[in-house]
């Protein structure tokens, strides 16, 4: 199988020419390509790489019985890789599935003072180990979190060129709509992303085989996988109310105001016995939180409720693969979804916001019936985003930017199935250019 290209390839290329680079923790859920991105790099850009599992070799979780001085490590590691040759200043040395071995985290001050050997570590950094993880490293390490394809680098799996991706921003950049040949072979991929997601081996299987057969058969499993790691890794959080929020997710995206509620999920359940829940899954990976801002005016940090929140998952496939065959059908077909349509829209573009760098926010102001998907924000000013699953009246969206209560509204964007264009008010952009905002947002001025 011929591997994807991965945006962390450059990131790891110019970490390791960094001369004060520090032990690095690549942090994200599993089976999003973690192991495989560094295990590339370690093989092509160092003369020794040693890959030391924690989950499938458990007899190296001894390498630190006698200390942390770096010598003593690397004995014992030899001692178990007799045939081992290690080259100082050329070697890396990755420590997978850390979260099975605690100490890992402590010899990083070690690594980093002696500087020989560079150190990469990764794992499903999930409940009480990951809190135990920070505490034991912190200063020593740099971290980068990884998650699963966003939709650039689905186009470069499919083959496109960064010249191509060049020719959509500038067209964003000049307010110019695309040729309908573009827009419609974007649309068609990005549909095909909206059901596939980014895990590299579901889109590496859809890749060789050109359909989506057996496609939401992994969706499945990785769901599945995920719970068995809940179940795995919980540490002193109850399982089953993990397991609750993490099965209950498609059905609140559903409703119509998508909002999380706990007092929902189980006879009787509270929010004050479910602290830490929603946030270990955010932690695991598997979710992103979406947070209702109080009042619509920067910042948007402290400006948020965090009892009023939405969730969506943080890979679209895996929505898709929670749902049943008929909705994926629907899908491709683009036909019957009316419950799930909107639902799907927003959390295929929440999720490639948050790929962006963007926190998730939305707004909602029943007095004034508005409503607004998400807010994000450029240097001077707030945002609203407003997704829409079909091409009808944006009254929220014109009443935030036109009303005088808002201040730090100065414009807004629609991301719909429809060409570029700008009327003065908000920007319109169809959805397959949200990977593109950030730049726009920041070059634009």
């Amino acid at each position: 199988m011929e591997r994807l290209k991965r945006k962390i390839d450059d990131y790891l290329i110019k970490w390791k020419k960094n001369p004060d680079r520090l032990p690095l923790i690549i942090k994200g859920a599993r089976q999003i390509g973690k192991t495989n991105a560094i295990k590339n790099f370690g093989e092509s850009s160092y003369k020794t790489y040693i890959e030391i599992n924690f989950a499938l070799q458990p007899q190296f979780k001894t390498i630190f019985e006698d200390g942390f001085e770096v010598d003593n490590i690397i004995k014992n590691i030899t001692l178990k890789m007799p045939e081992l040759e290690l080259t100082e200043n050329d070697t890396l040395i990755f420590f997978d599935e850390m979260q099975e071995c605690v100490s890992t985290a402590t010899s990083l001050k070690a690594f980093r003072e002696d500087g020989r050997y560079d150190i990469i570590c990764s794992g499903s950094l999930m409940g009480i180990n990951y809190k135990e993880i920070e505490s034991n490293s912190v200063g020593n390490k740099e971290d980068y979190i990884m998650r699963s394809l966003d939709f650039e680098e689905f186009l470069w799996a499919k083959g496109y060129k960064s010249e191509q991706i060049e020719d959509l921003y500038g067209h964003m950049l000049e307010q110019k709509p695309l040729s309908n040949t573009q827009y419609n072979v974007m649309m068609s991929n990005f549909k095909d992303y909206m059901i596939v997601g980014g895990m590299p081996a579901i889109v590496s299987k859809f890749i060789k085989n050109k359909n989506f057969s057996g496609i939401l058969k992994m969706q499945q499993q990785i769901l599945l996988d995920y719970e068995e790691d809940i179940t795995k890794y919980a540490g002193g959080l109850d399982k089953t109310k993990i397991l609750n929020c993490y099965r209950k997710i498609s059905v609140f995206l559903g409703n119509e105001n998508k909002k999380f509620q706990i007092s929902k999920i189980a006879t009787g359940a509270r929010n004050r016995e479910y602290v830490g829940v929603i946030e270990w899954l955010s932690n695991a990976g598997i979710v992103n939180i979406s947070y209702a801002m109080e009042q619509a005016n920067l910042p948007l940090k402290g400006n948020y409720n965090p009892d009023n929140y939405r969730l969506y998952f943080a890979d679209t496939g895996l929505l898709i693969g929670s749902l049943d065959e008929e909705v994926q059908e629907d899908l491709r077909n683009n036909e019957n979804l009316n419950t799930y349509k909107g639902a799907l829209y927003e959390n295929i573009v929440g999720d490639m916001l948050v790929k962006s760098g963007y926190n998730l926010y939305f707004y909602k102001d029943d007095s004034k019936k508005l409503e607004m998907d998400f807010m994000i924000r450029d240097k001077n000013s707030l945002i609203p985003v407003e997704v829409k699953a079909n091409d009808n009246a944006t009254v929220s969206l014109n009443n935030l930017i036109n009303g005088n209560l808002y201040k730090d509204i100065k414009y807004g964007i629609k991301l719909c199935n429809k060409n570029i264009g700008f009327n003065g008010k908000f920007y319109t952009f169809p959805y397959f250019l949200t990977f593109l905002l950030k730049r726009f947002l920041k070059e634009k001025q």
